[in-house]
């Protein structure tokens, strides 16, 4: 086996955690992870902030006298690392509030739960770096990414413009549609031929929904759409004919539509999670085995870290264990706080401790195989809350009234440890590649995991009050639906009320196995178009606006690929060319993404203090979601524009 030589061999000594890195780095990873936690809260779905903040780092440090690569990737490891946290607490923390458990976000307790969640992520990456990535060799696609765009902007380039000009055009976009009100957010229609053969359509027209089915590609995108198709296009015309539903057409569909959706069908989703969190658990024993029986070897083996490389220094295991130990401690004073029960707070810790290392494993492991933005988070966190519910059910009995909390409660810190896991390994192999110190990349992921924890309860107590959570009511009428934390109230509140829809959990549980059962069919004829069933998942329980939209993502993404392909005959350095419309359609894309993010946080200030989304308004929507429609199209021939352009022009 030939041995890994890293870009900046192990023997030079480059300045890593400098203090305009550690600042940087801290910056970053608090303006993407509230950009996250809106995008999360809208969309219902995250993306990978890796190669943005590489991009943003490099800009700004060519600003000083003295910057390198590995400073660089240090900064882009804390930045990161924010991302992941507001993945975990956007999926669960506001089931508290939807509950009525919590009536504002409680600023230490979601920091804590943030913070300690977070750490264990971080912590429980440091035997599986070893595992995974020196001796499994998993590909972990999207650090090799940011690896690559890390060495690009040492030789130079102006990539960064692209990811500001899409910032800017989402921006505008969102200032336009939420906070000027000169159209419509969603496109939508729906009729009931003979008042039972319904049909539905909708699109949602934001920038940052069309960025994210760009990022993740047209496979995810396709697959995330045929979700919606199951449950609008199948299951509610099936749901209707079957309880003989009589429905008229126009608003009165729509409206009928949505009800079954909310209250039957998306627990079609519930149950195909469920069996694709236990299916990733069952795929990866052997590998969540391999990594445990390394931790423990790591820990009875004294290492000199004197004698080993630079790049090879990791935490040293003991110091591992001892902070593992010592989280448990304020993991169970949160839990005391909420339940006020010794014994009950005692087993969540533990159960919260065992959980979140078994996910953390899979996360990491399916982060290589698939990338972090693919990632089974919302499978082993439904699977963790329906467990741990089930559980205090058997304990608590039916009557209890913390007995949901304490089931989200113990999800949120498990989904947070599973979701920085996934995001970490990424940066680690990123550093794997350039060749920076491990231990100083698992330092700044704590940096990031503390900066982004600082300012969560803070940018969710503004977007509660600015739109409100869950679905659209006429004091809010541009809530956040927040698809996963309702999903997550859903079944807590289900197990415990006894209204949990069985029937419907089940079928879900059948078309997950069934989506199984095509992927492992796919596989053994060696098929390049996998179906992970979590893709499909997220789709039936995700609105219809919105996977229509990321589909529209997905489908320029195979347009320039396929531009790709018809052209490269013209093209002299195919992979260069090839790289470079890759790169800047993603940062395009991430811009848009991340531009309509900051200017929704923005307008949610003046929202919530004069209690009003029309504080900024100048028109009423006049002609409705036309506007709308005319400007995303515009926004998708500019995306496939540069993307395919910058293929024909290495810079």
């Amino acid at each position: 086996m030939s041995e890994h030589k890293s870009y900046i061999p192990h023997t030079v000594k480059l300045p890593e955690t400098t203090v305009k890195a550690f600042v940087l780095g801290a910056l970053l990873s608090m303006i993407l992870s509230a950009a996250n936690a809106y995008l999360g809260l809208f969309a219902g779905m995250t993306v990978s902030a890796s190669i943005p903040a590489a991009v943003l780092s490099m800009t700004i440090l060519r600003l000083f006298k003295n910057h390198n690569i590995l400073e660089n990737n240090i900064v882009q490891t804390a930045a990161s690392a924010g991302e992941s946290v507001a993945a975990g607490v956007i999926f669960t923390i506001p089931a508290l509030v939807l509950m009525g458990y919590w009536t504002e976000f409680n600023y230490w307790e979601t920091v804590l739960i943030a913070l300690s969640g977070g750490f264990l992520g971080v912590l429980f990456t440091v035997p599986l770096r070893s595992a995974l990535i020196v001796e499994q060799k998993l590909q972990f696609p999207e650090g090799v990414a940011t690896s690559e765009v890390l060495k690009t902007g040492e030789k130079g380039g102006s990539a960064v413009r692209f990811l500001l000009i899409g910032s800017i055009i989402g921006a505008l976009v969102k200032l336009s549609e939420s906070g000027l009100r000169l159209w419509a957010g969603v496109s939508e229609g729906a009729s009931a031929i003979g008042g039972k053969l319904y049909g539905y359509m909708g699109l949602n027209l934001s920038p940052a929904l069309i960025g994210v089915g760009y990022i993740v590609g047209l496979r995810i995108a396709f697959l995330v759409f045929a979700g919606g198709v199951i449950s609008w296009w199948i299951a509610i015309p099936w749901h209707i004919i079957a309880n003989d539903i009589s429905i008229g057409s126009g608003q009165e569909a729509i409206d009928v539509g949505w009800g079954i959706w909310t209250s039957q069908i998306r627990y079609l989703g519930v149950g195909a999670m469920v069996v694709g969190g236990l299916w990733a658990l069952i795929k990866l024993r052997s590998s969540i085995s391999f990594a445990a029986k390394s931790g423990l070897a790591a820990l009875k083996n004294k290492v000199d870290m004197s004698e080993l490389k630079r790049t090879e220094r990791d935490t040293p295991m003991s110091w591992v264990m001892v902070a593992i130990i010592i989280m448990i401690a304020p993991i169970f004073i949160i839990y005391l706080r909420e339940i006020h029960d010794v014994v009950i707070s005692g087993m969540m810790a533990i159960f919260m401790v065992i959980a979140g290392f078994l996910f953390s494993a899979v996360a990491g492991y399916m982060a290589g195989l698939v990338g972090s933005s693919n990632n089974p988070i919302s499978g082993v966190t439904i699977a963790t809350i329906l467990t741990a519910s089930l559980i205090l059910l058997l304990i608590l009995g039916g009557e209890s009234e913390k007995g949901p909390a304490a089931a989200i409660l113990i999800g949120a810190v498990v989904c947070c440890a599973a979701a920085i896991a996934g995001d970490n390994m990424q940066d680690l192999k990123a550093g794997h590649i350039l060749g920076a110190t491990p231990q100083k990349q698992q330092i700044m992921q704590m940096v990031g995991v503390v900066s982004a924890a600082l300012v969560m309860p803070l940018v969710l107590q503004l977007l509660l009050s600015a739109y409100g959570f869950g679905p659209a009511t006429e004091s809010n009428p541009d809530s956040l639906t927040a698809p996963q934390a309702t999903l997550m109230q859903s079944v807590a509140e289900g197990v415990f009320s006894g209204n949990l829809p069985w029937p419907m959990i089940y079928v879900g549980m059948a078309i997950g196995v069934a989506i199984i059962l095509l992927d492992i069919y796919q596989e053994k004829r060696g098929s390049d178009f996998r179906v992970p069933v979590l893709a499909v998942a997220v789709g039936i329980y995700l609105p219809f606006e919105l996977d229509s939209a990321i589909m529209v993502g997905g489908l320029i993404a195979w347009t320039v690929s396929n531009y790709q392909k018809k052209n490269k005959a013209q093209v002299t350095d195919l992979e260069a060319s090839t790289q470079n419309s890759e790169s800047t359609g993603l940062l395009f894309a991430s811009g848009l993404i991340t531009g309509e993010a900051l200017i929704g946080i923005l307008l949610a200030i003046p929202v919530a203090i004069y209690q009003t989304g029309d504080v900024l308004a100048i028109a009423a929507r006049p002609f409705g979601s036309i506007p709308g429609l005319m400007v995303i199209s515009v926004v998708c021939y500019v995306l496939y524009n540069y993307a395919s352009k910058a293929f024909d022009k290495i810079e």
